[in-house]
């Protein structure tokens, strides 16, 4: 059985707006690297629907992007991806996959068949599945800023406190740091 991991990037102040951190060469690097170690990637619709916006066209060649941007394209277009959604069936991007019904039990079902574990980049999803104790990671990249807006992880709360173990921390040029913790079981 594969690891979930709830991976994002996130600003001292908890906001997750994807245009709030800091997007150069190292941070696709470091994301990169996650997804080269992963099986697969979880998304919900909207994550889903803004990715397949933007990276496909650069893993193509169409957009202008760094040599590390492009890395991450191609990538991310390879690795299977899952989306939860209960408003849309049609995932045209390559290696996309619909995820209904049961979450518990499906989402069970994909990481016992990604033994190399699943990547979760979605805010929203992530608390769902943290109520569900899907959750067995958490690798956020702490960006040395304060937005002062949200959205911000777990905005809708938690029935309860989740107890972490570090696994590590690194610290990158740039100045953000990848915090990576596991769950305390019982």
């Amino acid at each position: 059985m594969g690891l979930l991991t709830f991976s994002l990037n996130v600003t001292l102040d908890g906001c997750v707006d994807h245009q709030e951190g800091i997007a150069d060469d190292e941070t696709h690097a470091f994301f990169t690297r996650l997804i080269d170690e992963g099986g697969a990637m979880l998304w919900g619709r909207v994550t889903y629907e803004m990715m397949e916006e933007y990276w496909p066209a650069v893993a193509r060649g169409d957009e202008e992007a760094t040599p590390a941007m492009r890395e991450w394209a191609v990538k991310l277009e390879a690795k299977p991806k899952y989306v939860v959604s209960s408003t849309r069936t049609d995932f045209p991007w390559t290696n996309s996959h619909h995820i209904a019904g049961d979450l518990r039990a499906n989402v069970q079902k994909m990481k016992d068949a990604t033994p190399a574990g699943v990547l979760l980049d979605s805010g929203k999803l992530a608390t769902e599945l943290d109520r569900l104790d899907l959750i067995d990671e958490y690798l956020f990249l702490v960006h040395p800023r304060i937005a002062g807006h949200g959205p911000t992880l777990y905005q809708s709360g938690l029935a309860s406190t989740r107890r972490l173990d570090r696994v590590s921390s690194t610290p990158l040029r740039n100045g953000a740091v990848a915090m990576h913790y596991r769950r305390v079981s019982g």
